[in-house]
């Protein structure tokens, strides 16, 4: 429905569900304010919004009113002005007067509105107030510089959903608290921080913010791929590096959101002085007799052309096991689903009203799908059913039904909703499938009863934008290929919209560009990955290589968009590029491949340099562009469910801490997350360990030691055990039945 009225004696036209500053925003109108945040609900605190309406008597915020058909709206007078004035006279009470050293000196909304609304004395104060700053991790807390705009907690509460920040009330003494138990160090509240209140604990006195550059760029940690900036700042002469450093990441707060990993892992750059020659012949050689090249999905999509356009030059056999993976559950889902790739994004689930989440440890395994369930739950009142073996306490808060089924059973649980949602319309179709399901036996083996399923329905039925996200417990399942043609059923004859998260930075790119072999023939190559000659971003290979701090390029990110990638910081070294063109593909740059990608897996022929970033006036984030997602024929049916497996004794589960997610993370200073064996009580007995010991199990055919920590918030006998010290995600099933030893 749309409004028609007018702002400024400007005709604009208003959506249902907007409001005046929405509006205004979005037609390039001007409105001051200090606690708006476009991704929270208005907590309208500083009244700075005010606006005038004609034939009316005071003023309204604008921030929380809607328009009416054919008002008229002012948004700046005199007596606007004069308003706006005495509300910044009010913030500016006692203000301690630090700006030559606060870190917010030069983007600070208190200091433009102070010379804005033109307060160029303070006419009253009132008596001072003893407050003690706060150290909380990464974050630092001012109470003296704090205007209680309540913008850090409304993002703790309403897009993090962790309700870990609180204001803790005392009418003028009031100030912000934490539940340090519950706050992630995700940073949300300090990019959102509009003074020197909330600010990063390292960052803190270091620098001046007009003394950065920002450099508009990915997050390349998971594949949510959030856009960023890096702030570099020239080094002083004596570095060893000689160049420039990253002194922080922030973002547009107002709109997006980064994790712990994307704000604070931003320094595993590899500083490389110079190029060593005598290293690049060495890999030219290996290139020259290696008959297969071993990689990770952390690369960018044009280093994944390359390594393809390689294996069609020279005939290299292509390992990515995780990617691999991937590839092979989504080739199974799009032979029942039509489609090349899955329906939802994440708008899809911060505007869902019903979400269910299966196979995945959401918190860990990708923040942004986290992030934008808190959104769903206090935007739409979204119903959240979690379904994992292990609960998540992280997102107690959010989750609406915790549905615990037994490690192995994932295929029994998705054919249960298969049976629960599939389309009436369509149920005949696939009635040998749905016939050949035990309901009885699924059930008992999955320890999942009716009565669960039967919750979800009823709140099911109440609700119109459905979505179920799926994880990487289903694509390593040793039924992976089932599970993914169930998964395309409920996307095609459901009303389900379904997100299959991909598992690295760029592994649904990886799955899209390169043609994946299943075994390795020696002579190896590695590319941050282990073989014969090892090419490392980490500095400990045989060839050193850019980080993907250090490149230009894109990666294909979990919305299936293909966005920008820019260097923070210079790379002295050989890269990729250098060795394509000795092995005969002919580049300059890596990005002049950026507008070859393949057009029939999706991609467009578009130039790096063309590719959009950028926001506009309504918030809306241009960024690269979308793939195509071409309908393809659907000739599968998923098969009768294989028999459920029992997990006895000690499992462990392959799962990372918040903020760690591979190796490059674990070398940023400010993420302190340890790789050790966490387990409850239970599990301790029955391994017969205890906190502190070091033990041993073997994963995959590989020997892991790990310190064993014993933590009470786990219930059962699954043991977390990190692999971001690895060197791959392993494709192995997330849960292994162990046998644990001490050293």
């Amino acid at each position: 429905m749309s409004i028609n009225f007018t702002i400024n004696g400007r005709e604009v036209i208003g959506k249902k569900g907007e409001s005046i500053l929405e509006v205004a925003r979005r037609e390039g109108i001007y409105i001051p304010t200090m606690c708006y945040l476009a991704k929270t609900t208005p907590n309208a605190s500083c009244r700075m919004c005010v606006v005038e309406v004609k034939d009316m008597d005071g003023f309204i915020l604008s921030c929380n009113t809607p328009p009416t058909k054919g008002v008229s709206i002012t948004t700046n007078s005199d007596d606007l002005f004069h308003e706006r004035q005495n509300i910044m006279k009010l913030y500016n009470v006692n203000h301690p007067l630090q700006c030559g050293v606060c870190d917010k000196s030069g983007e600070c909304d208190l200091q433009n509105k102070t010379l804005e609304f033109q307060v160029a004395q303070q006419d009253f104060a009132t008596k001072e107030q003893k407050r003690k700053p706060k150290k909380w991790g990464v974050l630092s807390y001012d109470p003296y510089l704090c205007i209680m705009c309540e913008k850090c907690t409304a993002v703790c509460n309403q897009v993090v959903g962790s309700e870990a920040l609180y204001i803790k009330p005392g009418g003028y003494k009031s100030e912000i608290d934490n539940h340090f138990t519950k706050c992630i160090q995700c940073g949300e509240c300090i990019s959102v921080c509009p003074v020197g209140a909330m600010v990063s604990s390292d960052f803190k006195y270091t620098a001046n913010a007009w003394e950065l550059k920002k450099i508009p760029s990915a997050c390349a940690h998971c594949s949510s791929v959030c856009a960023l900036e890096y702030e570099v700042k020239e080094v002083s002469i004596g570095s060893t590096f000689k160049d420039k450093e990253i002194y922080r990441v922030t973002n547009e707060a107002d709109h997006d959101s980064l994790c712990g990993a994307g704000r604070f892992g931003y320094d595993y750059e590899n500083r490389v002085t110079c190029k060593d020659k005598e290293a690049f012949a060495k890999a030219i050689g290996a290139f020259e007799s290696a008959k297969s090249i071993h990689f990770t999905s952390m690369i960018s999509n044009e280093e994944a052309y390359v390594l393809q356009g390689l294996k069609e030059k020279h005939g290299y056999k292509l390992i990515n096991a995780e990617a691999k993976a991937y590839q092979n559950f989504m080739k199974a889902y799009t032979s029942v689903s039509g489609c090349t790739l899955y329906s939802a994004t994440l708008d899809t689930i911060r505007n869902c009203d019903y979400a269910i989440t299966l196979g995945s440890a959401v918190s860990q395994d990708n923040p942004m799908i986290r992030f934008a369930l808190a959104q769903a739950v206090n935007n739409n009142r979204a119903y959240v059913s979690v379904m994992h073996p292990l609960e998540d306490d992280m997102i107690r808060n959010i989750v609406s039904q915790y549905v615990k089924y037994e490690v192995g059973s994932e295929e029994g649980v998705l054919a249960l909703l298969c049976e629960n949602f599939i389309a009436d319309e369509h149920r005949k179709t696939f009635s040998k499938f749905l016939d050949s399901l035990d309901e009885g036996y699924i059930c008992g083996e999955t320890s999942v009863g009716e009565e669960e399923f039967e919750t979800l329905n009823r709140y099911k039925n109440r609700k119109k934008a459905p979505v179920l996200i799926l994880g990487a417990d289903l694509f390593t399942h040793p039924e992976a290929e089932n599970i993914a043609r169930m998964a395309g059923l409920l996307d095609r004859y459901s009303d389900f919209d379904i997100m299959i998260i991909p598992s690295n930075s760029n592994t649904l790119g990886v799955s899209l560009i390169c043609d994946l072999d299943d075994e390795m023939t020696a002579p190896s190559l590695g590319y941050n990955a282990p073989a014969n000659f090892v090419l490392s971003a980490l500095g400990d290979g045989d060839l050193d290589m850019p980080a993907m701090n250090q490149q230009e390029g894109t990666l294909t990110s979990i919305d299936k968009e293909v966005v920008p990638l820019n260097a923070g910081l210079p790379y002295h070294g050989y890269e990729l590029s250098d060795i394509a063109n000795v092995l005969g593909l002919t580049c300059k740059h890596l990005i002049d491949f950026t507008c070859k990608l393949p057009t029939a897996k999706g991609y467009s022929s578009v130039a790096f340099d063309d590719l959009d970033n950028c926001y506009l006036n309504d918030g809306t984030q241009v960024r690269g562009y979308k793939l195509d997602n071409p309908k393809l024929k659907a000739s599968e049916s998923p098969s009768e469910i294989a028999d459920i497996r029992e997990f006895n004794g000690s499992v462990i589960y392959n799962c990372n801490p918040i903020s760690q997610f591979n190796r490059f993370t674990d070398k940023a200073h400010q993420i302190i997350d340890k790789a050790i064996l966490i387990g409850s009580q239970q599990f301790a007995d029955a391994a017969k360990i205890k906190s502190g010991e070091q033990v041993t199990f073997s994963v995959d055919g590989q020997t892991i030691t790990r310190k064993f920590k014993l933590s009470s918030k786990l219930k059962g006998t699954v043991a977390l055990n990190p692999d971001f010290d690895m060197f791959e995600k392993s494709a192995a099933y997330r849960y292994t039945q162990v046998k644990i030893e001490r050293v």
